[in-house]
């Protein structure tokens, strides 16, 4: 390779002067520390470096390194449950920083792996077929595969025993295959065919669940101002969805937030496996104090990693937090590097680049066969609370959801504070086809119920403030009465109640169905003659209470306080 010498250093921004020999997205090491950086902009014998690490005492002169490639991530056993800096660093027990120019890989390289074969001596393998397995966690058997850009003949197999990350596990056309393989994170890992979602993400929030659904392979962004309970919000989803692995992303976000989703996972449960939640847990700590660049590049290293566990066949979820520090990152790169400014001064290229990092998500049939997904949920974090600011609206494009957070459903104590009048969801059509194919037939009529209870329920409140509520009819008095009952007993959800904290999808229906035949019947009541101030009487804390005072999968017994209920009211009329 060439030499190449600094000529200008501009924070994380570096100037080079070479004579030839580098490539953009090149991965360089920069000055005597061996900073990691990546060429962003060739012009002529200059390049110009995002430097991943802090870049004082850099000056001009000091040599660069090329490394003959791209930003890749090193993949193999050790991921889970590891905790990792932007560029897929890890992150020691009892230090959150690494020292400037710090190698620090992935896995620990004293640990020894069970291999156990999978292929044998003379077998014809394809890319992504399977080479062995080892047990990474309680809940996940590693996948050794064959890389994409492999495959052939099977010359030697390394008998089952153990082995460290160096080792060699198999020789495959004359190419030895270890437990490790590295790949670009800007390059997404090829597929044999993408598939559309069809399939529920289950989260476990009723509110989500039930009314703004977003398939598994899909994505979905949560927009919300300062307090309005965004984390939280992500990190119930990371405990409690049907997802196999889960990539929590921390991008720029503040340093003491990620240490409290630390010491949750690592105390929480998994209800599959009886261990640590953060068994089946990647933690990408790229925290508001740490190199801005590596923030930058943290989302496309949380998405490969996903990538990497979807073609061993397991469903993944990317959890990005968020996407607007991230949108910061790329902010202030591109001022360094004299970008003309556009909207609010993010760069032109905003929209591609979150176009390109949510186009990742999908269904797909691995390249070995398999049916796996990665999804992406990203968190956005306006300025002042503002949703038409640009990474909002641009980000509104490309998700198949948006959870739109209301700062006044969270100052009331409502949470999750999903608004109904700003959230939506495209995957509903094909949901519901998949929720009639298995034994639910009446989920999307459910669903428009509610929605046009909530809907009637805010255009009556707000002629109930100009007239008071005892003037309005009767049947917009019970409207009224009964949306708050679905606000209530159903929307709402503590994330510190233990039977609260998660549904199953049949305690959710339940809980939604009981309360519509509830405001069924007493509709059905008011048109009987029954006076309207009798029907506001009944006593239906029942209902309320039905959320907390039942199991998180008993929906028998939520269909049983129903039937009392309805007898209730039968023998009042």
């Amino acid at each position: 390779m060439t030499a190449a010498v600094i000529t200008r250093v501009n924070g994380p921004v570096v100037e080079i002067r070479t004579d030839g020999g580098l490539a953009m997205l090149d991965l360089v090491e920069v000055g005597p520390r061996r900073l990691p950086g990546e060429v962003i902009a060739l012009d002529g014998a200059t390049a110009t470096v995002q430097v991943y690490e802090y870049t004082g005492g850099l000056k001009p002169g000091d040599e660069i390194v090329p490394t003959g490639g791209p930003l890749a991530a090193e993949l193999g056993p050790g991921l889970l449950g590891g905790v990792f800096d932007g560029v897929l660093r890890r992150l020691h027990s009892g230090t959150a920083w690494i020292e400037p120019g710090g190698g620090g890989g992935t896995g620990v390289a004293e640990r020894r792996w069970s291999f156990a074969p999978a292929a044998q001596v003379a077998e014809q393998l394809t890319p992504g077929a399977t080479l062995g397995t080892v047990r990474e966690s309680a809940a996940i058997d590693h996948h050794v595969l064959v890389p994409p850009d492999a495959g052939g003949t099977v010359e030697w197999i390394a008998p089952p025993g153990d082995l460290v990350l160096g080792d060699v596990v198999a020789r495959v056309e004359g190419r030895e295959l270890g437990l490790t393989q590295r790949w670009p994170v800007r390059r997404p890992r090829p597929v044999r065919a993408r598939l559309a979602g069809s399939e529920p993400l289950v989260t476990g929030q009723r509110v989500l669940d039930l009314l703004f659904p977003v398939a598994r392979g899909s994505t979905a962004a949560i927009p919300g101002g300062f307090g309005t309970g965004k984390t939280v919000a992500l990190q119930q989803i990371a405990k409690w969805c049907n997802a196999s692995v889960i990539v929590y992303v921390g991008c720029g976000e503040r340093g003491n937030e990620l240490a409290d989703v630390l010491e949750e996972f690592e105390a929480l449960e998994d209800p599959r496996t009886g261990q640590s939640l953060l068994d089946r847990t990647v933690l990408i700590a790229n925290t508001s104090n740490m190199p801005v660049m590596a923030r930058e590049a943290s989302i496309y290293t949380g998405v490969t990693v996903a990538e990497y566990y979807r073609d061993m066949g397991y469903d993944a979820v990317v959890i990005a937090d968020s996407t607007s520090r991230w949108a910061e990152a790329l902010r202030e790169l591109a001022s360094r590097t004299g970008e003309l400014p556009a909207e609010e001064g993010y760069p032109a290229g905003l929209s591609s680049a979150l176009a390109d990092f949510y186009e990742r998500a999908s269904q797909v049939q691995t390249l070995g066969d398999k049916l796996a997904s990665v999804s992406i949920l990203g968190a956005v974090s306006p300025p002042g609370g503002d949703l038409t600011e640009p990474v909002t609206s641009h980000t509104r494009r490309f998700v198949r959801a948006v959870w739109s957070l209301d700062r006044d459903l969270a100052y009331a104590r409502h949470y999750p504070a999903v608004s109904w009048r700003d959230s939506s969801a495209r995957d509903v059509d094909q949901l519901a086809a998949w929720q009639a194919e298995h034994g639910d037939p009446g989920w999307l009529q459910r669903r428009a119920v509610a929605l046009r209870l909530l809907t009637d329920a805010d255009r009556i409140e707000s002629i109930a403030q100009l007239v008071g509520a005892d003037s309005l009819p009767g049947r917009e008095r019970i409207t009224l009465r009964t949306a708050r009952l679905l606000r209530e007993a159903v929307l709402q959800q503590s994330a510190l109640l233990d039977n609260d904290q998660f549904s199953s999808p049949a305690k959710q229906r339940a809980l939604l169905a009981l309360v519509l035949d509830v405001h069924e019947r007493l509709m059905i009541l008011l048109d009987r003659g029954m006076p309207v101030a009798e029907l506001e009487s009944v006593d239906l804390s029942s209902v309320l209470r039905a959320r907390y005072d039942t199991a998180p999968d008993d929906a028998a017994e939520v269909d049983r306080i129903g039937r009392d209920l309805m007898h209730a009211l039968d023998e009042i009329e």
